[in-house]
């Protein structure tokens, strides 16, 4: 197989603020192998950036052999010889689950034997803002049933009020980590007042006894994203949260995505789909696991006012797959 790749800059709508970083501008990397393609959606947060994703690919570009359908075994020998990565890993697992259903003529879905239909609707992010300008960001994307708000910062409180002001819809609450375990027991109580459905990622991740305090004492449903990268760091949250959040940009494309749900559901736990700042390849990617899952959370590319593909469509937040072979994206100047 020939592994071609190119950087794409996608701008955002508005500055993406969360409670550590800013972003204006995100460079993403597409892969193809051959007719397959994929996204590395790289986070500085987890030690990548394009450079790195390049990098690595170049590393790993005349390893891939010339059978497209051993996927599970040229991803086993990506891991055994390349560490972390997980973007760029992403985006090659991507292409290639992306190739073969193209060669089979059917929906990378039904190559995994799944439903393509997904009753579930996405959220729809409201980064940190000034309280007129989340207000106003929520009023722009009226119609979705469920908004995720970004916490983590000096009085956000009152912007979960805001928004809560201009919606009836569902609201969860993300803090990207940006509270300590006291403020998030006093913060998660008063949010309660603004009925939110979920806490994504309160604290730092590394705090194991106040992940505890904060699941027995809170009352409401306590979802873990930040560190937990793939199914082998399950097990160290059970019994401190009640679901986990799966990027497929962080834990390395499709295939650890299924495991991570199958090693989820055999400890109880809930499941998220996430993503970060990506187009439709990325999210079009994540959504085959659709069916699967308890909560989505794949705005990524509504986000994004340049998005180079299209395929997906959505509807009063409903994701929609498209029946085309492979993931059902195509770029929009073809």
């Amino acid at each position: 197989m020939r592994l071609t790749y190119h950087t794409i800059d996608l701008e955002l709508k508005h500055p993406f603020r969360i409670s550590r970083s800013v972003t204006e501008l995100k460079k993403n990397v597409i892969v193809h192998t051959d007719e397959g393609v994929g996204e590395a959606a790289p986070s500085e947060y987890y030690g990548e950036n394009a450079e790195t994703v390049i990098q690595c690919l170049e590393r790993v570009k005349d390893q891939l052999g010339d059978d497209p359908f051993q996927i599970e075994s040229i991803l086993s020998n990506l891991n055994k010889n390349i560490s972390g990565n997980f973007s760029a890993k992403a985006a090659i697992d991507m292409a290639l689950h992306d190739l073969v259903a193209k060669r089979l003529c059917i929906p990378v879905y039904r190559l995994l034997g799944l439903d393509g239909n997904m009753p579930l609707v996405t959220s729809y992010t409201i980064g940190i803002d000034t309280l007129d300008k989340m207000k106003e960001k929520t009023k722009l994307a009226e119609g979705f049933a469920v908004y995720k708000v970004k916490v983590g910062v000096k009085d956000d409180l009152e912007m979960v009020k805001a928004v809560r002001e201009v919606t009836d819809a569902k609201i969860r609450v993300d803090a990207n980590a940006g509270w300590n375990a006291d403020e998030a027991l006093e913060k998660i109580k008063q949010l309660k007042e603004y009925d939110i459905e979920f806490m994504e990622q309160p604290i730092d991740p590394q705090d194991k006894d106040g992940l505890k305090r904060i699941k027995e004492k809170t009352g409401v449903p306590i979802i873990i994203d930040e560190q937990l990268m793939t199914s082998k760091d399950i097990p160290n949250f059970v019994g401190l949260c009640d679901g986990i959040n799966i990027k497929l940009a962080k834990c390395g494309g499709i295939r650890e995505a299924l495991r991570m749900i199958h090693v989820a559901r055999a400890h109880g736990l809930k499941v998220m789909l996430g993503c970060t700042i990506e187009s439709s390849v990325g999210i079009a990617a994540a959504a085959q696991l659709g069916s699967l899952v308890d909560f989505l959370d794949l705005d990524g590319n509504l986000l994004v006012a340049n998005d180079p593909f299209e395929g997906l469509k959505l509807d009063k937040g409903k994701l929609h797959l498209s029946d085309l072979p492979g993931l059902g994206v195509v770029p929009k100047d073809r």
